[in-house]
């Protein structure tokens, strides 16, 4: 299916940081249909949802027209993809990770002045399940608006998780939190050209196991091009500096689920895991599916041979 893409830059108001989003459309849409929102995971970029979003379409396309889809939006993280290049000068001067909730707040702003009275759909994998838990709850945000804004929210593997979680492993998630961080930074990020990152990153975990259209959109809009004292070179757009601080950044992902959990339960929620136990533990998956907690999940998904990237999988 052949989508129309258009490319947004959005500022909220009192921050340096800039944002940016692409909207999806296509012929078969419908201005009575749902409009989808997309927020990807720590590492990765808007564009990763691309063959998702794809497959919602066409499997969309058929039904009635207030099913169909009406538009889709990917957001990139202020410190992501698009969106970091845009703003490395004030990401070089900050000392600490640009949280889920500060992303929450620019796609607050993005929904308040460009999608009211659309019927929208949220999706958030990994560390933008907070992000989407976040905006699920207008009082978090002290904001004005006193309807939710999402009709249905999708967790996709989603990292958020309860204090007393948090405080009877902590030690454990520290520890996988700092590990992270150290992998991150001590992990090679440029390359003399594209076709030489592709051809080292096809080797090696988690790309091995990535469809190749997730694999080709990584390397083609993850990828920027880099001035190097050895001439022209191409790297990661996210900057690993950045990326490794947001791993051990808990408060934001506690908070989210706490007050979802306790205020903010009032949309249905429905929550996908990947089969593997490869990054967020069993006892987090069940926490948030544990009815005696307080969580009413709609469903619980789990998607065969599947791992914490999920959305990266073989997409039908």
């Amino acid at each position: 299916m052949t989508l129309h893409i258009d490319s947004f830059i959005f500022r909220v108001d009192a921050t340096d940081l800039q944002s940016t989003a692409k909207r999806y459309t296509s012929r078969f849409g419908s201005k009575d249909g749902l409009t989808l929102v997309f927020a990807h995971c720590v590492g990765s970029h808007k564009e990763q949802w691309e063959p998702t979003i794809e497959q919602i379409f066409r499997l969309q396309q058929s039904k009635n027209r207030r099913d169909r889809i009406r538009e889709a939006w990917a957001f990139d993280w202020q410190s992501h993809g698009d969106a970091a290049v845009i703003n490395a000068g004030v990401l070089n001067s900050r000392n600490e990770a640009v949280s889920p909730v500060e992303w929450a707040l620019a796609l607050e702003s993005f929904v308040n002045l460009h999608l009211k009275g659309h019927r929208v759909v949220a999706f958030g994998h990994s560390a933008g399940t907070a992000a989407m838990s976040v905006l699920s709850c207008p009082v978090m945000l002290a904001s004005s608006s006193k309807s939710k804004y999402f009709l249905v929210l999708f967790l996709v593997e989603p990292t958020i998780l309860s204090q007393e979680l948090f405080d009877a492993h902590a030690k454990e998630r520290e520890d996988s939190a700092n590990l992270t961080m150290k992998a991150t930074l001590a992990r090679r990020d440029s390359w003399p050209n594209k076709g030489a990152a592709a051809a080292y990153l096809r080797g090696r975990l988690p790309w091995t196991t990535w469809d190749p259209r997730v694999f080709n959109i990584y390397v083609n809009h993850g990828l920027q091009a880099l001035s190097t004292s050895d001439g022209e070179a191409v790297g990661l757009k996210t900057d690993k500096r950045q990326e490794g601080m947001t791993y051990p950044q808990f408060a934001p992902y506690i908070e989210s689920v706490t007050l979802f959990r306790e205020r903010c339960m009032i949309i249905p929620f429905h929550i996908i895991f990947g089969e593997k136990i490869d990054f967020m533990p069993r006892y987090i998956q069940e926490g948030l599916s544990d009815t005696s907690q307080g969580f009413k999940p709609a469903s619980v998904t789990r998607v065969s041979s599947a791992g914490h990237l999920v959305s990266s999988y073989s997409i039908v």
